[in-house]
């Protein structure tokens, strides 16, 4: 449309132009009118040269054809303008197109990437849910199974120490008969020999014989009671011995659990030490610049396990990358035995990378 209105413009100013160059011939021919005087019966010719009139043709044909030329270049360059401009416009369209469509493709790779790392959040949520779970199963598994250690362990020692005990009080017993049966042969020699003497007795003297059966058996029955009270006196003894060592039994007993109440606190802070030094490493990246550097991470903890503060001691950016680290854990878990988890409310780790 617009190449047609540039068309009918040219030719109309190739009309004009042509009206204009038809007027300046006619203009200036020799065909101007004179001023008249009145003369009577005066006429007068005008003689029209050919040859002008063929050269002035020429020159307006030359000038009409210089005109077209011009007209015609002028007309060309425009075309040329406009398919010039047209192949802007196409390949400027072209490229808003193309960026258009650039556009849309990242905006499509964006959302994507970003569904993706949502993705992978949720994925790395549920992971992180799933090991604490798991964390925390163990460490519940692994406090009931030292309990019921400490439990078969301390029964066990009782049972020892019973057993002890019973021995012990078996051999006093023991004794105690070897000496009874040992003093009863004793008196039973003691009474041979007097029947002995009483036989020989009743032979030079029945009177004597008999005094000395009665002597005799007065003497059985004082050394009977004797033996008895003998007998009396090692069994209360026995008893009081027995008593002793059960007494002895269980105050060793209580020092026993005294003793393994601290060594199991003591356990369970070292297991819980490491436990949470393996979750600081694992939020913690090693760079080449802490090998060979220390340092010593002191952490409080609230009844729940949450970090309330942290600080270090020793290589300053290695500290600062640790409390990083436990930062990112945030929590830690932490025993319900309420011995063990004072212990834990305060922990010291020290960490010295490839060492």
């Amino acid at each position: 449309m617009k190449k047609n209105n540039n068309y009918s413009v040219a030719l109309t100013v190739s009309v004009i132009l042509h009206l204009v160059l038809l007027a300046l011939l006619l203009w200036g021919s020799d065909f101007s009118m004179s001023d008249r005087k009145a003369t009577p019966n005066t006429i007068q010719a005008v003689v029209i040269d050919p040859n002008a009139v063929a050269q002035q043709a020429k020159t307006i044909r030359q000038q009409r054809d210089k005109a077209q030329k011009v007209e015609q270049d002028r007309l060309d360059k425009l075309r040329k303008q406009a398919d010039e401009l047209q192949k802007n416009r196409v390949a400027e369209e072209e490229r808003i197109r193309k960026l258009k469509a650039d556009k849309v493709k990242a905006d499509k790779a964006a959302r994507e990437a970003e569904a993706k790392k949502i993705e992978r959040q949720k994925e790395q949520k549920i992971a992180k849910e799933k090991a604490d779970a798991e964390r925390k199963l163990a460490a519940t598994a692994e406090a009931d199974r030292k309990r019921k250690q400490e439990a078969a362990n301390k029964a066990e020692q009782q049972r020892i120490e019973k057993e002890k005990a019973a021995k012990a009080a078996s051999v006093k017993a023991e004794k105690a008969e070897a000496d009874r049966v040992a003093k009863e042969k004793a008196a039973a020699v003691a009474a041979e020999k007097v029947k002995q003497e009483n036989e020989r007795a009743a032979k030079a003297e029945a009177q004597r014989i008999a005094k000395e059966k009665e002597a005799a058996a007065a003497v059985k029955k004082a050394e009977q009671e004797k033996a008895r009270a003998a007998k009396a006196e090692a069994d209360r003894k026995a008893k009081e011995a027995a008593l002793s060592d059960i007494f002895a039994g269980l105050e060793s007993e209580t020092q026993q659990n005294s003793s393994a109440k601290q060594k199991y606190i003591a356990s369970e802070r070292e297991r819980y030490g490491a436990i949470y030094t393996q979750m600081i490493q694992q939020n913690f990246l090693i760079e080449p610049s802490f090998i060979g550097k220390k340092c010593r991470v002191n952490m409080k903890l609230s009844a729940s396990g949450f970090v309330i503060d942290v600080n270090g001691q020793g290589d300053r950016t290695l500290c600062q990358a640790l409390k990083r680290a436990v930062t990112k854990v945030g929590t830690f878990p932490i025993s319900d035995d309420p011995e063990v988890m004072k212990e834990l409310r305060s922990v010291s780790m020290t960490f010295e990378p490839n060492k």
